[in-house]
């Protein structure tokens, strides 16, 4: 059974379009693994600039594997250069009922 998850990115300092780039690559390389579902994630943007990814794995297991899958700890890696993780609550607009973020265009 799938896993839908919220990944919030808070960009570096002058890294904002790096971690855009890399997000939109994100879904497409989890999914050449086999470590996600072909639901089209939804990428959007906070007023903030953190960038907010709506996604689904294939399985917990799917989560687990991509703990010790090459290709994926090397794009963490990619991700940890650009931007550190944040927590939704952390980010302004999950303080609202229903929040509004710009939607960026998927690949």
């Amino acid at each position: 059974m799938g896993r839908i998850v919220i990944a919030c990115y808070r960009p570096k300092l002058g890294k904002e379009s790096e971690l855009e780039e890399l997000t939109k690559t994100h879904h497409d390389r989890l999914l050449s693994e086999e470590l996600v579902t072909k639901r089209k994630p939804i990428v959007m943007r906070a007023t903030d600039g953190s960038i907010v990814e709506v996604f689904e794995w294939k399985s917990k297991e799917a989560i687990e594997q991509a703990h010790t899958n090459e290709k994926v700890k090397k794009m963490w890696g990619e991700y940890a250069e650009v931007c550190e993780y944040v927590k939704p609550i952390d980010i302004d607009e999950f303080q609202q009922l229903f929040s509004e973020f710009e939607p960026i265009d998927e690949p």
